[in-house]
């Protein structure tokens, strides 16, 4: 997928304008990458267009603990958005992921997060 097509899946899903959309799967990965192990980032990132993965990459490997909770306020700040329109952001860029990226990646990926995750 490239990252026109995934930036406007994204916009259409959220309902925002692809300039929010673009802030949204920035904000997204970048927290996205502080959740998840180094190894698991780099996988991601290898199945992405290249404008989209880098803030996937994170210097340490450990992944922090945080919630959904936390995860959507660190999405809303780093966008510049409020918390539904941040909640709706990384629905759509996990529904993207998750049409990009071959199965067992994604799910490798979610299988890091708790269960709350699911609902997005």
């Amino acid at each position: 997928m490239e990252q026109d097509e995934f930036i406007r899946l994204v916009a259409e899903r959220a309902h925002v304008t692809e300039e929010q959309a673009r802030a949204l799967t920035r904000a997204t990965m970048l927290t996205l990458g502080e959740r998840i192990t180094g190894g698991q980032a780099r996988d991601l990132a290898d199945a992405l267009p290249p404008e989209i993965a880098p803030p996937l990459i994170m210097p340490q490997e450990m992944a922090q603990k945080f919630d959904l909770a936390e995860f959507v306020r660190r999405v809303s700040e780093r966008a510049g958005v409020d918390e539904t329109t941040a909640r709706d952001g990384v629905r759509a860029v996990f529904m993207t992921l998750r049409d990009a990226i071959p199965g067992k990646e994604f799910q490798d990926a979610m299988d890091q997060l708790p269960n709350e995750f699911q609902e997005i």
